[in-house]
């Protein structure tokens, strides 16, 4: 890692990474990843991700509104399919990134830290979530 994310690491406990080399990002909202899992509790949601997608989640409620971040091999955005509702984020874009013990609000934490150097979610497994958490707000819009 370059100096200078170890000092923002120190400074703020989120500095940005470049995305598409190492990994990319699915920018997921709440409602899609809340209604997939459905449930809002935050504790839950958190124990439902590592088990579905096994890999590290970041979430972020500063930027874009509450958002999840599923980290994934950069190559996946090339193929991803989910673009509309949930966009693969790849190269030219920055994603602030904690700190590896921030795994708590406020700010910007870990929902799934990280296991290991390398660990990503499987796009499989981030497309199958996406798929659940927009059928499910299509079906509720529907009633």
């Amino acid at each position: 890692m370059p100096s200078q994310v170890w000092a923002e690491w120190a400074s703020y406990g989120v500095a940005l990474l470049p995305l598409g080399k190492r990994f990319a990002a699915v920018r997921m909202t709440v409602d899609v990843v809340h209604a997939a899992v459905d449930s809002d509790d935050l504790v839950k949601v958190a124990a439902v991700l590592d088990e579905l997608l096994g890999g590290p989640v970041v979430f972020d409620r500063r930027v874009v509104g509450v958002t999840y971040y599923a980290l994934i091999q950069w190559s996946s955005c090339l193929i991803w399919g989910h673009d509309e509702i949930a966009p693969c984020l790849g190269q030219g874009i920055y994603l602030g990134v904690p700190r590896l013990d921030r795994r708590k609000p406020p700010g910007t934490y870990w929902v799934v830290a990280p296991r290991y150097p390398g660990d990503l979610c499987t796009p499989e497994a981030v497309a199958a979530l996406v798929e659940a958490g927009r059928r499910r707000l299509v079906q509720s819009a529907e009633l």
